[in-house]
């Protein structure tokens, strides 16, 4: 559907009769001008002969005035008939797909009804609403303060990418209610993949940190003072190192220390492991934090469900 388009015809008569209506009475209001002013121009010569009195002219002269205020009055009335007169075209204000007709041909329609006629979304660009904590709100106003903020959206689980976009809106205030602030990111759209109504799960990358170690979220242990994570030995030895995380995502921990580049850890079965003890380790695939994000982009701050809307 495109913009300017028509959508509905609504019957035009009732419209159309008031409109024509209208370019009638000044038509002939336009008539009894024409009328009237050759009238003055008449009393006009004879009174400069003496012939008419000065009140005749005046009588004469008001009721020109009179006729042209009614055909001003016309022409509001023509204008008001024509708006009406358009209203029966319904035509589309914007670009985009239609959903189901809520009318069918023939069904009376009320411009106070609230369920509408048809509904027509834009998809080209779309836009994303999703939150974040509130205490992200000056990491975030500072990121959209230097520039361009991309912003993935992923599916619902995260693991697919949809579509690429970046940070457009970040609302006035937090909601009291939930901690959160509200947040809109833009995406051209051009596969339509976003679709209005769906649930997203939006990334939002605010910073880029260099030669960062991280380690699978699983292999992240809780102790009873601190964090810590198994590390496999030479020999097949395991042994529990403890560790600061400064981040966590979904799939990976940012370990700000306590792991060194290259360290070999348990992701999984951690509860069947002692120190010193030998056992065999199988493998697992390394998670890579550009799993779902296009080439070259690290691990974003901010994991949050959305819903994507028309805009």
């Amino acid at each position: 559907m495109l913009e300017g388009q028509t959508l509905v015809q609504i019957d035009p008569r009732p419209y159309q009769a008031a409109f024509d209506q209208a370019l009638a009475k000044k038509a002939s209001d336009e008539a009894n001008l024409k009328n009237a002013q050759l009238n003055l121009g008449r009393y006009k010569t004879l009174g400069e002969e003496k012939f008419a009195p000065q009140q005749q002219i005046d009588t004469q002269q008001a009721s020109v005035d009179q006729v042209q205020a009614q055909i001003k009055g016309d022409q509001a009335a023509i204008d008001n008939a024509q708006t009406q007169l358009s209203y029966a075209t319904i035509k589309s204000p914007l670009t985009g797909r239609t959903g189901f007709r809520l009318v069918d041909p023939g069904d009376i329609v009320h411009a106070s009804a609230t369920s509408g006629i048809v509904t027509v979304v834009k998809l080209q660009p779309i836009s994303v609403a999703f939150t974040a904590p509130e205490e992200d709100v000056q990491a975030i106003n500072d990121a959209h303060a230097a520039g361009v903020v991309s912003v993935d959206a992923n599916s619902a689980d995260g693991r697919t990418l949809i579509s690429h976009g970046h940070l457009a809106f970040v609302n006035n205030e937090v909601d009291q209610a939930s901690g959160d602030i509200r947040m809109k990111a833009t995406y051209a759209n051009t596969d339509n993949k976003p679709w209005p109504g769906l649930s997203v799960s939006t990334r939002l990358l605010l910073k880029t940190i260099k030669n960062a170690v991280i380690a699978p979220a699983d292999a992240v242990q809780r102790g009873p003072e601190a964090l810590f994570v198994w590390v496999v030995e030479a020999g097949n030895k395991f042994e529990m190192a403890d560790v600061n995380v400064d981040r966590e995502g979904p799939e990976l921990s940012l370990i700000a220390s306590g792991l060194k580049e290259g360290e070999t850890v348990v992701a999984a079965g951690q509860s069947r492991l002692a120190e010193g003890v030998d056992f065999a380790p199988v493998a697992a695939p390394t998670p890579e934090a550009t799993d779902t994000l296009p080439p070259d982009q690290p691990e974003p701050e901010e994991d949050s469900t959305a819903a994507a809307k028309g805009d």
